[in-house]
């Protein structure tokens, strides 16, 4: 089975301001998607299916991203739907849980 090619990011005025809202930038939460990321289901919506990211920033700060998936015609895209920088205790328990993939 072949893995879909994602080829942007779909934005509007709903989503740039509820990402914001946490002090997390749009290219903030573009750029973690260009390093590795955790990704999980997020069974939050009925509505769609969302996913939960969780990478890191360039300087070096942990990101948590809700999202989900968009076609606009033959692109698919991500909508960031929030996103925030994550805690210390989030974080320690992130990194117990995946110790195979500390930097």
């Amino acid at each position: 089975m072949r893995k879909a090619q994602v080829s942007g990011f779909q934005w509007d005025e709903g989503n740039k301001e509820k990402c914001r809202k946490h002090g997390v930038s749009l290219d903030v939460i573009e750029d973690i998607f260009t390093r590795p990321v955790m990704t999980f289901p997020d069974d939050h919506s009925d509505a769609e299916t969302r996913f939960k990211a969780i990478g890191k920033a360039k300087d070096n700060r942990h990101v948590f991203v809700v999202f989900t998936l968009r076609r606009d015609d033959e692109n698919l895209l991500i909508r960031p739907i929030s996103a925030r920088y994550m805690h210390q205790k989030e974080i320690t328990a992130y990194e117990k849980e995946n110790p195979d993939i500390q930097e």
